[in-house]
């Protein structure tokens, strides 16, 4: 058994990273439940219509449907949108600019509102963040 199966979180909010990569990822290297954040929609939304070649289109939109089809989103709520002045003074703190990461900031503040660990492939993304949430980088 591997160093990473014996901390296996039991669940984990995955960030936008994640879900782009998730074909390619192990099901061992996740948590075992799996949520994503309205924000992550978001962001899988703009996805298609942020290229002009047609097959980059399409696997976005093929992304995006699976997204759809397989998680009910956690959504960007009250507590949430109290946990991001958190999360930005935290960011501010690391002389960090919070704009420049804003959806994954919100993110974080979904993950911090659930009380669930942020799951990404980007942790330099959540820097700054320690104190706050906890981030499983796959």
């Amino acid at each position: 058994m591997s160093e990473r199966a014996k901390v296996r979180a039991k669940a984990g909010l995955l960030d936008t990273s994640v879900v782009v990569d998730l074909e390619s990822l192990s099901p061992e290297d996740l948590p075992e439940q799996i949520a994503i954040s309205a924000v992550t929609l978001a962001e899988l939304a703009a996805g298609p219509v942020s290229t002009t070649d047609p097959a980059e289109r399409a696997r976005r939109q093929d992304r995006l449907q699976r997204a759809e089809a397989v998680f009910d989103p956690v959504p960007f709520g009250v507590e949430a949108a109290r946990a991001y002045g958190r999360v930005a003074s935290a960011v501010v703190s690391a002389k960090r600019q919070p704009r420049k990461r804003f959806a994954d900031l919100m993110i974080a503040a979904v993950a911090i509102a659930e009380g669930m660990p942020v799951v990404t492939r980007n942790p330099d993304d959540f820097r700054g963040l320690e104190d706050l949430v906890t981030v499983i980088a796959v």
